[in-house]
């Protein structure tokens, strides 16, 4: 199987299009920019403020965790404060991301994600670290223990259910081809239906649908290009949009980190099925605040296809 693009790409070009995994969180990216030249203060600071906002935790930490020098400055964290829960996260994620670029062995990362999680026994995102591991190098009984951890710290956890979509789909399925009654859709399906009223979990049967769409597309047996694909026609693929798209009508503003992730799936799946009104709102709601995914599934250049759906509703030169 092809393996799936990470989850955000990153550009900085003189378009609208950001295209950055911290999304529109300021202080998050100048974070992550001190970090990158060796100042963690600013990490110290910014992870001392989130508190236990477990998704914004979980968020910042993989978004730092990320960057190609953020194990080696916090190793130098820990050298300084030796006792810091935060150094122990962050190094724990940065760790997972080396090992998942095969630069760094998993019994490393699983340490040191283990070594978090002893310090700071409420927190998810070590566990959620752990899930990303084991999506890459763990077999189906870590990926979901990893997950059950993660759950059993914030029952909504907004990256841990997407992660576990993603692992479901990527599962094959004795009897299935890749149809409506795929165990990924039971998965979301269940996870929206057991989450508090507004959460935004409610858009994760899009996203299951997305993810099945990726895997499918790779493996060729669906169409590469997906308004080809018929993916999006169904019923399955209707009733999923449905209760994303009711969840947005009915959204009141509350601040989640990672709502332009789910904006985008909700306008990618609303696009495919025709809906050109419904998109026009969330293109405009969205602006430059674009995602890698699910633009670039299966493998296509996320920036033209997120410019193309757009201009194609709301006309061209669109901001």
């Amino acid at each position: 199987m092809t393996p799936p693009p990470p989850p955000f790409g990153f550009s900085r070009s003189r378009d609208d299009l950001r295209f950055d995994p911290a999304l529109d969180d300021e202080s998050l990216a100048d974070a992550r920019a001190a970090l990158a030249q060796g100042r963690w203060t600013a990490a110290r600071t910014l992870l001392a403020e989130t508190g236990d906002d477990w998704d914004r935790r979980g968020h910042r930490l993989v978004v730092l965790g990320e960057g190609g020098a953020s194990s080696t400055w916090a190793r130098e964290w820990q050298l300084a404060e030796p006792d810091s829960s935060d150094a122990a996260a962050l190094l724990a994620c940065a760790t997972v991301f080396r090992a998942v670029a095969g630069k760094d062995k998993p019994e490393r990362a699983r340490e040191a994600c283990l070594t978090a999680a002893a310090l700071t026994p409420a927190d998810p995102t070590p566990w959620l670290c752990l899930l990303i591991l084991a999506r890459h190098t763990g077999s189906d009984d870590e990926q979901m223990r990893a997950f059950d951890q993660v759950r059993g710290r914030h029952r909504a956890h907004h990256h841990g259910h997407h992660l576990m979509a993603a692992c479901l789909a990527e599962r094959p399925q004795a009897g299935s081809d890749g149809g409506p009654f795929h165990e990924v859709y039971e998965f979301a399906d269940w996870a929206a239906g057991e989450a508090p009223a507004g959460s935004s979990l409610a858009v994760l049967p899009v996203v299951a649908h997305a993810e099945l769409y990726r895997v499918l597309a790779a493996a060729g047996e669906l169409p590469g290009d997906p308004q080809a694909s018929g993916h999006w026609q169904g019923w399955r693929a209707k009733q999923s949009l449905k209760r994303g798209f009711d969840w947005w009508l009915e959204w009141e503003g509350a601040e989640h980190p990672r709502l332009y992730l789910d904006l985008n799936f909700l306008v990618h799946a609303q696009y495919l099925q025709g809906r050109a009104a419904e998109a026009a709102a969330l293109f405009n709601r969205i602006g430059g605040y674009a995602t890698r995914v699910p633009w670039a599934y299966p493998d296509r250049d996320p920036k033209k296809a997120f410019r193309a759906a757009r201009e194609a509703v709301l006309g061209p030169g669109s901001p």
